[in-house]
């Protein structure tokens, strides 16, 4: 008998593999790139003990371990070892992630994953395997980027380590970071990806400014220049959800027109919404100063990222104001107990 069961196990799983061949070997490939940075990390406290380490770093160091430790016990976020070990990336790019949509749809493209359901973005740990695919993607005519990122969460199926290009960051950014990353291994909604980036993207700035004002102060200079950054993301995430629409809207008129012309509408209107945020009231407008050669306009994909980060802020915002008055320790317990 139980080597029927056994004989039944492994026929399922052959014929899992023959079907999804592509996602397994995907997915082969990630356990890899994942296994030679944990394999290459060492525990902080090793780094922070090297004489060769700069007194920058240090401090850096240890500013994660005191934005970790604030998350855990007053946030409420998953106690677990992330950010307790380090890699050094050598100022090199880890992680590649690749999203795609129609050219005249504001729609992500999804790809579906066991466990993750469906998901608006892949990561690689190898660019050429990314390139591969984008080249996929773009020769059906979708639009895509395929861009480095400066940290992921594993969810809790791996140590998340500090990445050495995290230091380069200021305080308020990496508490941000930090924070945000820690929120998705607490909370993950299966084929939610909007609701989740946007969650950790909330708790991550809120949690920031928190920490900001029990490490430094209420009048220090961390927390003025990281309200004055967020007040820039906020307006400009602001825009960017506006431009949005409006391209959702351009395209809803479309219909027999030929292709280069809906082309041309699309890439007039891009043309005038990246020209125009230069009148936006920033703190630090040169940061937002965009120089796209005509033949490399940012396209769908770029404008869609702000929705799956920023659509939902003012809406959480709210609800942690009127239902907990604040307490954001409260508001993710809410969320946690769902």
């Amino acid at each position: 008998m139980i080597k029927k069961i056994f004989g039944f196990v492994a026929l399922f799983i052959a014929i899992y593999i023959i079907l999804n061949f592509q996602l397994v070997l995907y997915g082969i490939r990630q356990l890899k790139g994942q296994l030679h940075i944990i394999i290459n990390t060492r525990p902080v406290e090793d780094v922070i003990s090297e004489k060769s380490v700069s007194a920058e770093y240090i401090s850096k160091l240890l500013l994660i371990q005191n934005i970790r430790q604030y998350a855990i016990d007053s946030l409420g976020l998953i106690n677990s070892s992330n950010y307790t070990t380090f890699y050094d990336q050598q100022n090199k790019p880890v992680l590649w992630v690749l999203t795609a949509c129609p050219p005249f749809k504001m729609e992500p493209y999804e790809w579906n994953f066991p466990f993750l359901g469906n998901v608006s973005y892949k990561g690689f740990f190898r660019k050429e395997l990314g390139i591969a695919e984008e080249k996929k993607l773009k020769d059906a005519f979708f639009d895509t980027d395929l861009s480095p990122t400066g940290g992921w969460s594993t969810l809790g199926w791996f140590k998340d380590p500090v990445l050495s290009n995290m230091l380069k960051r200021s305080n308020g950014q990496l508490a941000e970071l930090i924070i945000h990353e820690l929120t998705h291994a607490t909370v993950y909604i299966s084929g939610g990806v909007e609701y989740n980036e946007n969650l950790a993207t909330f708790i991550g700035e809120q949690g920031a400014i928190r920490f900001l004002k029990s490490m430094y102060g209420d009048s220090s200079a961390d927390l003025h220049s990281y309200l004055s950054y967020k007040s820039d993301e906020d307006v400009y995430g602001e825009y960017m959800l506006h431009a949005c629409n409006r391209l959702d809207s351009l395209y809803l008129t479309f219909s027999d027109e030929p292709f280069r012309l809906k082309l041309q509408l699309k890439y007039q209107l891009i043309t005038e919404i990246i020209t125009n945020i230069s009148h936006l009231n920033l703190h630090y407008p040169e940061k937002y100063k965009f120089r796209f050669p005509v033949s490399h306009l940012p396209n769908n994909t770029w404008f869609l990222s702000f929705k799956r980060y920023r659509s939902k802020q003012n809406d959480m915002e709210i609800k942690l104001n009127r239902q907990y008055h604040g307490d954001l320790r409260a508001y993710i317990q809410s969320i946690k107990n769902r």
